[in-house]
């Protein structure tokens, strides 16, 4: 328990015991999963399953935190896996180098108490939402990050709140269209875009990686607000 000590004297161990026992999923682990991932990990939590189908590439290294030199390349859960077990190697990470579709979640157990949605297929968003829904799982997604640089624009709110984040439009108009009106909790921008372009969207360390803490946060505060 040493590698608690600092984090038991602001929590204490009943609080640390609730982490620990959490379960929870987290899709995607770019430049905003990555982060999360990160501070799941070295906040006690020990039951995590990530799911992520892409490699590291060159343009990673600008923002994510798993992203080195030294695995571009590899598959982005198995680096995923060895960087969380060198934090806690008591961590029970289960990983899944896989698309998330219907079919997909379909074979999925629901055994997971949250959903961090950090990635940005639109498609896996909506299904994930749905998915949350259906087996009665807490669900926080993030929305655009791209195109941003200043990190104190972003906030936790709901999808039906949030302005100047184009992603996030595009997800309130496909949830309209399934016809579902969750107050679904997000993290996102109200920084205006600084580029409008439709080709590479530009990213800036500073914005994807603040807001996979915020998810984080979301999560870790959830549990310990729960009696």
């Amino acid at each position: 328990m040493d590698q608690y000590k600092r984090l038991i004297k602001v929590i204490g161990e009943d609080n640390l015991t609730k982490l620990m026992n959490a379960r929870v999923l987290l899709v995607g682990i770019g430049g905003v999963g990555g982060s999360s991932l990160e501070m799941l990990a070295r906040s006690g939590i020990l039951n995590i399953t990530v799911i992520d189908y892409d490699k590291f590439e060159i343009t990673n290294l600008n923002r994510q935190i798993l992203s080195l030199y030294e695995n571009i390349g590899e598959n982005k859960v198995d680096v995923a896996r060895k960087r969380v077990l060198s934090i806690n190697n008591k961590c029970n990470i289960k990983t899944y180098n896989s698309l998330v579709d219907e079919s997909f979640l379909n074979n999925l157990e629901a055994d997971f108490d949250y959903i961090i949605d950090a990635c940005d297929d639109m498609n896996a968003k909506v299904l994930l939402v749905k998915y949350a829904i259906k087996n009665n799982i807490k669900i926080i997604s993030s929305c655009g990050t791209g195109n941003k640089i200043n990190p104190e624009a972003l906030s936790i709110t709901n999808i039906w709140k949030t302005y100047n984040d184009p992603l996030a439009k595009k997800f309130r108009y496909l949830l309209r269209k399934e016809g579902i009106s969750y107050k679904l909790p997000v993290v996102s921008s109200s920084e205006v875009p600084i580029l409008k372009t439709k080709d590479i969207i530009g990213s800036v360390s500073i914005v994807p990686n603040t807001a996979g803490i915020f998810l984080a946060s979301y999560v870790i505060n959830d549990i310990l607000k729960e009696k």
